[in-house]
């Protein structure tokens, strides 16, 4: 579930090598996600928060999602599933986000059925902007939304990501 993004004064940092490149993640102490993606970088994270949410100190340690990350390139795709996370945003942003995690592995939905799962058929755009600001990747899978034509469309980590870990999800669908 996508909890509210409070202000947080310390965030944890790990980097875990994966198939698709380094994957890094920033971390409240308790564990819950705030971004993440394939990187090594913590200013390339920190660039995916709006400033007022960025945290003032980030501290090098272990983060248990980086588990989840491991158990996900091993074939547990659903391992991503129960890593908290939190983001910050308006209503139709706060949907979104939370319907990304229920799209299932290896059933990618097109911009259009993402529109419609929340709520609002006819804002393709601002669906796809949904999963432009989606800071916490892989955790709020945004790369399972595909153009309508079923073409891969964009991915801030990259298209070569995007299609790697939809054959992944894929492959382990069935």
């Amino acid at each position: 579930m996508t909890n509210p993004m409070t202000s947080i004064t310390r965030a944890i940092h790990e980097t875990v090598d994966t198939p698709d490149g380094p994957f890094g993640i920033l971390a409240r102490p308790d564990g819950t996600v705030i971004a993440s993606g394939w990187t090594a970088s913590v200013d390339t994270l920190l660039a995916r928060l709006a400033p007022g949410l960025r945290p003032d100190a980030i501290e090098p340690g272990h983060v248990t999602a980086t588990n989840a990350v491991t158990a996900y390139y091993e074939g547990d795709v659903a391992a991503i599933d129960s890593v908290p996370v939190a983001q910050h945003g308006g209503d139709f942003r706060m949907r979104g986000w939370a319907e990304l995690r229920r799209i299932r592995p290896g059933h990618p939905q097109s911009y259009t059925e993402f529109a419609a799962a929340i709520g609002n058929p006819r804002a393709v755009r601002a669906a796809a902007s949904v999963c432009a600001s989606n800071a916490p990747a892989l955790f709020v899978p945004c790369h399972r939304v595909l153009r309508n034509d079923g073409t891969l469309g964009g991915f801030a980590w990259g298209v070569e990501v995007k299609r790697s870990l939809l054959a992944r999800e894929a492959a382990a669908a069935n």
